[in-house]
């Protein structure tokens, strides 16, 4: 793969959950990030953590094969947007590449977005390879649903997010696993109050809606499963207020159910 040796990659890494048993382990999502990460900078790649530096799960990662892993050290209540923003400016970082979403904690998905806004930079969600990095830009893939792809020119730096489209992480080995350096940071501790009076609890997906079909043959079932989707109800605003169309929405809401 062609690309600029000067390139500086660093690849954020969280702890991640069993899904079954929930203990600890490495997160799939930034697992397949250190893989790209490995794939994009070999052993110049640089792996950052923001949390416990004790967490043995986070080992996993240097089996990957890695020399060290450096960790900011800060409690699980701390914000970690305020010290990663910090880090990777000083770092001079020109691509990032983190997991799409958390398997502990909040969960939320949201860091990438904010990191992103913080830094100034370009995010590219769903990557799924890094082509070519050549004059200040690189060229990439990105998934799309269906198995699609569509490739983007992106100036650096620039930050990415990785989800199952990119390619499968290597397993981690136990011996390098051992050998590895988990490096603390010290960085200024920022509470976040948010997260602090929250109240977690698992995800679950919601139920969705199924169209009844009411038809006595066969026939009659397959046409109606097949039949275009019309809408008879809807409504086109032309020409309206911000607060005429914000009240359209929120009828529209409000008889879906989706507001109460």
């Amino acid at each position: 793969m062609p690309h600029e040796a000067a390139a500086k990659v660093i690849s954020l890494v969280s702890v991640g959950a069993h899904p079954t048993s929930g203990r600890p382990r490495r997160a799939e999502q930034d697992a397949r990030a250190v893989e790209l990460g490995l794939r994009l900078a070999g052993e110049r790649l640089q792996v950052l953590h923001a949390g416990d530096v004790n967490e043995e799960a986070l080992r996993a990662y240097l089996g990957m094969g890695l020399d060290e892993l450096a960790v900011l050290e800060q409690p699980k209540t701390a914000d970690a947007l305020p010290v990663l923003s910090d880090y990777l400016k000083e770092a001079g970082a020109q691509i990032v590449l983190t997991g799409s979403q958390a398997e502990t904690g909040e969960g939320s998905g949201m860091l990438p977005f904010l990191l992103a806004e913080r830094l100034g930079w370009p995010l590219i969600v769903g990557l799924a390879e890094v082509e070519s990095i050549s004059g200040g830009q690189a060229l990439v893939l990105q998934a799309l649903p269906r198995g699609q792809r569509r490739r983007l020119k992106v100036s650096l730096p620039f930050l990415a997010t990785v989800d199952n489209a990119a390619p499968s992480p290597r397993q981690s080995a136990y011996g390098p696993a051992r050998r590895g350096l988990l490096q603390a940071e010290e960085v200024e501790v920022v509470e976040d109050e948010l997260f602090a009076e929250a109240q977690l609890q698992p995800a679950r997906p919601r139920p969705k809606r199924l169209k009844v079909i009411k038809a006595k043959s066969g026939a009659d079932r397959m046409k109606a499963a097949t039949a275009k989707a019309s809408g008879g109800g809807g409504q086109v605003l032309k020409g309206v207020s911000p607060e005429e169309g914000a009240a359209a929405i929120l009828k529209l809401l409000v008889e879906e159910g989706v507001v109460r």
